[in-house]
């Protein structure tokens, strides 16, 4: 499943599950680094997500007070 139609979360417990089978398992050469190239996408695709996240709430905040969002911000969009 391609990041863009993933969910944040769908795509950390896919990037915990490429960790535990790179941790567990006595792997090929290939499949690892096949693995390995998924969840350095998929860590990525986590970062960029928290990083918008984190930007929305600077937007929201204002001297410690919350403000409206944006129109544009509203509903989740990326």
């Amino acid at each position: 499943m391609g990041t863009e139609k993933q969910t944040f979360e769908e795509a950390l417990a896919r990037l915990e599950e490429v960790v535990r089978e790179l941790e567990a398992s006595q792997l090929s050469l290939d499949l690892a680094l096949e693995l390995f190239a998924e969840g350095i996408t998929l860590s990525k695709y986590c970062n960029s997500c928290l990083e918008q996240a984190e930007q929305k709430i600077q937007m929201l905040m204002t001297d410690g007070e919350l403000k409206d969002a944006p129109a544009n911000l509203v509903g989740g969009n990326r």
